[in-house]
């Protein structure tokens, strides 16, 4: 599968009656990447290097993103398989620590599971 990053420009039409940490995207391997216009200098900027996954950016300031996913840090990087599987929360400088390999290895691990 090819990477996928979808732009929301308003999450709020985007984004109805999905329960909490169900998966927000329309592919089955999702990693969604959730941060504020203001922290965009911090953001994970590896995601579209991620394979066998869609991603999707979410600007927490749009609708009810913050509350639904219960974000309270950004970025958050939050790997969906049907329901979350995985979440990478920033430290207290908003740097994510999580490297590519670490979302990858979550990625490839949802794959292999199915074998």
């Amino acid at each position: 599968m090819v990477s996928k990053i979808i732009t929301l420009l308003s999450a709020a039409t985007f984004f109805v009656n999905i329960a909490f940490g169900q998966n927000p995207c329309n592919s089955d391997i999702c990693v969604v990447q959730f941060n504020a216009n203001w922290n965009g200098s911090n953001g994970v900027g590896y995601l579209a290097e991620l394979t066998d996954c869609s991603v999707m950016n979410v600007d927490i300031g749009e609708g009810t993103w913050q509350k639904d996913f219960g974000i309270v840090v950004v970025p958050t990087v939050i790997v969906f398989n049907g329901k979350e599987v995985e979440r990478f929360q920033a430290d207290i400088s908003f740097k994510i620590a999580a490297t590519r390999k670490d979302v990858q290895g979550v990625i490839d691990g949802i794959i292999y599971s199915d074998f």
